[in-house]
């Protein structure tokens, strides 16, 4: 497998050194069913940078799909073909829980670096962002959530460009003018926060329709950005238990979710995980 180094490749307007080399390749391997790459938090930033830097040079640069693998959408994939479907239509997949990178250890010869939860990638990307000029599109969550999201990404990650943004109450009819919405903005990264499975199926839609470098679906990130929905502590994220400190938190919401798709993950990270001799 031949390696790139990432501060050769880029113009020097983008070089920096806090940035370190990455390679133009990764391997995956099938986690839960899923095939989901062996890439860190830095790793995932870095190609982002990368993709998103290439993509400035494509007249028709639709955006790569990156989605997030985790217990719900693992369960999800098993017992609706439908939604499996949309989901494999990733280019990128990443492993947003812990038990995906646990299972990866225990079950594979290439195990997974490192989670990289959504909740935590999007600020390694907004640094990254930040340094290099990348533009982010937000689109998901309320209003009043969405905007201070924006806020909050440009006051921490000074220089962020945040190009455009939009609240994820809108019906499929208006998706065309959306994505027209969109793209006028040229940004390089659209982070897409609509709850599952809507948010896959609008990226897998509009694919073709939108002009960007990546698409990164992120459920109730903006929240999370702002304060509005807290994080487990760091100990309990280390184990894989984030899951029960959220359900203390929502227990009417939540409750059913996890007792029907913690088991079925759960058997379905011991029995289809494995070695796969994919790289990309």
């Amino acid at each position: 497998m031949r390696a790139r180094n990432l501060a050769t490749a880029l113009p020097i307007a983008f070089e920096a050194g806090a940035l370190a080399p990455a390679n133009d390749s990764y391997c995956e391997v099938t986690v839960g069913g899923l095939n989901t790459a062996c890439l860190s938090r830095d790793g995932l930033a870095r190609m982002m940078l990368q993709d998103c830097l290439d993509a400035r040079t494509t007249p028709a640069r639709h955006p790569k799909l990156v989605f997030a693998s985790n217990g719900h959408a693992i369960a999800l994939a098993a017992r609706d073909e439908a939604f499996r479907f949309v989901f494999e239509q990733a280019d990128i997949i990443h492993a947003d829980g812990q038990a995906a990178v646990f299972a990866s250890r225990l079950l594979t010869s290439t195990p997974i670096p490192e989670r990289s939860a959504t909740t935590d990638f999007i600020h390694d990307a907004a640094a990254v962002a930040a340094r290099h000029g990348l533009r982010f599109f937000l689109l998901g969550a309320t209003e009043e959530a969405n905007a201070e999201a924006a806020r909050v990404l440009a006051q921490t990650y000074p220089g962020l460009q945040i190009v455009g943004r939009r609240h994820g109450y809108f019906s499929r009819d208006e998706e065309d003018e959306l994505c027209d919405e969109i793209n006028l903005t040229l940004p390089d990264v659209l982070w897409v926060g609509l709850s599952v499975p809507r948010e896959y199926e609008f990226a897998v839609r509009n694919k073709t329709r939108l002009n960007a470098g990546w698409l990164v679906t992120c459920g109730g990130c903006f929240n999370f950005v702002t304060g509005a929905y807290k994080r487990a502590p760091q100990w309990l994220q280390a184990i894989g238990m984030e899951w029960l400190f959220r359900l203390a938190r929502e227990p009417k919401r939540l409750f059913w979710r996890y007792a029907v798709t913690n088991p079925l993950a759960i058997f379905l990270l011991l029995t289809r995980t494995k070695t796969v001799q994919t790289a990309r």
